[in-house]
């Protein structure tokens, strides 16, 4: 039965994934905000809604390490596991915004998280300091972004129309409400038939959540990606990944340690973020190096994945 709601899971987060997309391109066209924009907010909150479900859950029923190792195991997955596999599909070229300006909040976000962590628990004041440098970069992203789409425009009359055409805003809203709807069911779904196995097999709780769990809720990333590199709409592909990692700590943190402090463990601490650490780090050089995040750096993100579970479950 458990791989029953593993496979409807995975199947729902495919058509949420396909509908997410489409409405993201049409709301960017339609409110003059660039796709990577759009990626970085609407596209990376509502793929990380799960992420901020199972971890106030978690923190509330007295499982701290699932919160924590969700949000670790997520971030770790979004960038080795989901661009590692996305540029496999189809290599990224990276905007400069990502490079100057993304990049840099995710790793202040990433080291922020490390740095709060380091006295075992996470409270209400330093989740109120890691929301509200959110919404003031949210904030910021979306009004420098409206600016330079509309300025852009209004030098490009001489661009081709697009053979597409546009959905209209009802439509756009109706197709965002299915796909967020769809991603967040199909996570659900998926999650209770991974995490049913995994402990039918006997594995632990934080090893289940920086792996099963982290991949069920980072499936949605993964799934909106990879549509979105397909369809060559590379701006929402790692504007997701990015801004669904800086979600995972300054809202999915932010928020639970608000509700309720978060207890965050020395194997935590001591391992599992400073892979977080690592991998977050090693994406500013493969993002500058060359004109693309191609299919050999795709390999070794994905490599770095594999040796990062094989060591947690096999326990090297």
């Amino acid at each position: 039965m458990m791989y029953f709601w593993l496979i409807l899971g995975l199947a729902t987060l495919i058509v949420g994934g396909e509908f997410l997309v489409r409405s993201a391109v049409s709301m960017a066209k339609r409110f003059h905000i660039s796709t990577l924009v759009i990626g970085m907010t609407v596209i990376s909150f509502g793929t990380s809604a799960p992420e901020l479900i199972v971890s106030i859950n978690a923190a509330l029923t007295g499982h701290p390490e699932i919160a924590i190792g969700n949000v670790i195991g997520s971030n770790i997955a979004n960038i080795a596991l989901v661009l590692g596999i996305t540029v496999l599909i189809f290599p990224l070229v990276v905007d400069r915004n990502s490079k100057i300006i993304d990049w840099p909040m995710m790793m202040l976000a990433t080291l922020l998280f490390f740095f709060f962590s380091l006295d075992g628990i996470i409270v209400f004041y330093e989740g109120f300091v890691l929301f509200a440098i959110l919404i003031t970069f949210t904030y910021l992203l979306i009004r420098n972004s409206r600016k330079t789409t509309k300025k852009a425009k209004l030098e490009a009359i001489e661009e081709a129309p697009s053979d597409e055409a546009e959905d209209s805003f009802p439509k756009s809203i109706l197709l965002l409400i299915i796909g967020l709807t769809g991603l967040f069911f199909g996570a659900k779904w998926l999650l209770f038939g991974a995490v049913g196995i995994a402990l039918e097999l006997g594995m632990e709780e934080r090893v289940i959540a920086v792996t099963i769990v982290a991949f069920g809720t980072s499936v949605p990333e993964l799934i909106t990606s990879a549509i979105a590199a397909i369809k060559k709409e590379t701006g929402i592909s790692i504007g997701n990944l990015i801004g669904s990692n800086i979600f995972n700590i300054m809202a999915v943190i932010g928020i639970t340690s608000m509700i309720h402090p978060i207890a965050v463990g020395e194997e935590s601490i001591n391992f599992d973020m400073w892979w977080m650490i690592a991998i977050a780090a090693a994406i500013l050089p493969m993002m500058i190096i060359g004109k693309k995040i191609g299919r050999l750096k795709g390999a070794i993100l994905l490599s770095t994945y594999v040796i990062y579970i094989s060591i947690l479950v096999l326990g090297l």
